[in-house]
């Protein structure tokens, strides 16, 4: 009897622990998971921009004199570029800000202005009146400084975050606030407050976690990330999103996922994705391992990487390049 109670509770063991692993399969398989029509979602870094090499880059690099050959006339974070980043087919673009002297936002990538201007210090010394007397397009160079192929062409091309809303009234954008400043985020907030539901529905803000803390305490329905808010809600998924469950922290925010940790994800691609639209937030993979999230996807090669059917969103660099594949895929 002892022999047949001792192989009953093993089978009884091995039953349970059979349906645990059937529950977390079919629970997250993508396989079984609703059917996903859309195309994926494309996100254009800095609009159409020239574009580097990211070998042995740091946080001062100046990214300006190690551009490859020019491929387009277009410089990043201006109105042209993104122009042409919505005409080749972003849905969203993604753009940097920083506060001047006289409390505008710059549309600006660097701290400093010393790497792509012909202008030093940074852009909070600076009034927005006279940052776009700056050729922004000075410093760039595909040869070791012997051609500057977009000198004196970069004259009056800086916007201010104000002019990019109301040349692009419908558009999409993800605003970048470049400072850990807690104040530049309440002055965003201050900025962006007036707006209609409707036209903040298009708008999403990341940066440090300081100045998006305090955009999140003053505009609490904003689609907003920081690392603070990736960590809050991708961690406690981690370990409960075998079951279905999506922490609160995951609501209404936006997911930047390194490809090479996606697979880790409960439900990747599908069933996550659908989980994440569930509760109004957006998932963007990006390239790499997550320790340069600047990496996208810029080729059609890149694109081949991504699972197939993958819908979800992408950041690219080269929305030039890969925007014309999915019109065509249309």
């Amino acid at each position: 009897m002892k022999f047949l109670k001792k192989a009953f509770k093993r089978r009884t063991t091995w039953l349970i622990f059979g349906v645990i692993i059937a529950f977390i399969y079919l629970n997250n398989s993508s396989l079984l998971a609703q059917k996903r029509e859309s195309q994926p979602f494309l996100l254009a870094h800095r609009g159409v921009a020239q574009t580097f090499t990211m070998k042995d880059i740091q946080n001062d690099t100046c990214t300006a004199e190690r551009i490859y050959k020019p491929e387009h006339n277009f410089l990043e974070n201006t109105i042209p570029s993104m122009e042409a980043a919505f005409e080749d087919g972003a849905d969203m673009v993604e753009l940097d800000v920083h506060i001047t002297k006289d409390n505008q936002f710059a549309v600006f990538h660097d701290w400093t202005i010393d790497c792509r201007t012909n202008g030093t210090g940074v852009t909070r010394d600076y009034t927005m009146a006279e940052l776009k007397k700056l050729d922004i397009g000075y410093g760039y160079t595909a040869d070791g400084g012997k051609t500057y192929p977009f000198r004196g062409k970069g004259v009056n091309l800086m916007p201010s975050l104000n002019e990019v809303m109301k040349h692009f009234p419908h558009q999409a954008f993800l605003i970048h606030v470049k400072s850990n400043d807690p104040e530049e985020g309440r002055q965003l907030a201050q900025y962006l407050s007036p707006f209609s539901k409707k036209r903040l529905k298009n708008i999403t803000v990341y940066g440090g976690d300081e100045p998006i803390d305090s955009l999140k305490r003053e505009m609490p329905n904003l689609k907003v990330m920081s690392k603070a808010t990736m960590k809050a809600c991708l961690i406690p998924y981690i370990a409960t999103g075998w079951t279905g469950n999506v922490p609160n922290a995951c609501e209404n925010t936006e997911l930047h996922i390194p490809e090479k940790i996606a697979h880790i994800l409960w439900g990747w691609p599908n069933r996550f994705l659908n989980r994440m639209d569930d509760v109004n937030t957006r998932t963007i993979i990006v390239g790499g391992d997550g320790s340069e999230f600047s990496t996208g996807f810029d080729s059609i090669q890149n694109l081949k990487r991504l699972p197939n059917d993958y819908s979800g969103g992408i950041w690219t660099n080269r929305i030039d390049k890969i925007g014309n594949y999915y019109k065509d895929e249309e």
